[in-house]
């Protein structure tokens, strides 16, 4: 892929309730997308655990695959050349250096077919929530990763990041100091946290990074009777909803100018005036 600058983009954000079936839902995923409005540059992202997600304890290491190999990739790379687009799967289980745990990859693959970046959830989700599950230990099961990924679509630069990590924003501030254009925020937010947090702290951290936020979430109830929370969400770099899915499966979609960041950081330079040594790009 060239990194020729484009700066007029689609964002679309899928949000279903996915299965613990990878087959089902990537059918699904199939359906939303020739539903997608057409567009040259488009980025679409998947929640977290898009592929699988709501098995028995141990369901989603069965499916891992080393990191850009296997059946479920390569159909998801197909997916992406077909359509002509930028696809983010919001996080799948591939092969750690643990054999008991597997990683979360975000995986982004390109309209060409290949993968054009990958990143390793760096927070993990071991929280107690006033819910129906009580008590989230995903460290048991998965191993947290290790790098910061700032990804490149023909110019538009792209901030890795899945779920747990919106709640510290010192990653966001790194990746925004790299060039971050566009955060990306896949997600299986709980319905509890989702109702306390989801929009405040993905506004926050569109405000404070000035970017462009793209946030798809898990909705509804899913087999194992874990309750995720909606909302799929765009949001501007000033901060301003464009797009809220709300709780039915489906999609949203926004046309955006990456001019527009350019303009909203001229008039709030933050990036001059932080007194902490992170700079922001331009």
């Amino acid at each position: 892929m060239t990194s020729r600058m484009v700066t007029d983009w689609q964002l679309s954000a899928l949000q279903w309730c996915s299965t613990p079936e990878p087959a089902e839902n990537l059918a699904r995923l199939r359906a939303l997308l020739a539903l997608l409005p057409r567009h040259p540059h488009h980025l679409v992202v998947l929640p977290e655990c898009a592929l699988i997600f709501g098995g028995p304890e141990g369901w989603q290491q069965g499916f891992s695959e080393p990191l850009g190999q296997g059946p479920w990739q390569r159909e998801l790379s197909a997916l992406a050349c077909e359509f002509q687009l930028y696809l983010l799967l919001g996080s799948f289980p591939t092969l750690s250096t643990d054999p008991a745990r597997f990683s979360a990859s975000s995986l982004l693959f390109a309209p060409d077919g290949s993968l054009l970046a990958d990143y390793q959830k760096l927070h993990l989700f071991d929280v107690e929530v006033a819910d129906s599950t009580g008590s989230y230990r995903e460290s048991d099961s998965t191993m947290a990763g290790e790098k910061v990924t700032l990804a490149d679509c023909q110019g538009l630069k792209l901030g890795l990041t899945i779920c747990y990590d919106v709640r510290f924003p010192s990653l966001m501030q790194q990746l925004a100091a790299q060039g971050m254009q566009v955060l990306a925020v896949p997600s299986a937010f709980t319905r509890v946290t989702g109702a306390a947090h989801w929009h405040s702290l993905l506004r926050a951290r569109a405000i404070e990074t000035q970017c462009f936020v793209v946030a798809p979430n898990q909705t509804g109830v899913h087999a194992n009777g874990r309750e995720t929370f909606g909302h799929s969400l765009i949001i501007d770099p000033y901060g301003r909803v464009l797009a809220d899915a709300g709780v039915e499966p489906g999609w949203i979609s926004s046309r955006i100018d990456l001019n527009e960041l350019t303009a909203v950081r001229q008039a709030m330079p933050l990036w001059q005036h932080n007194r902490f040594n992170c700079e922001l790009t331009p």
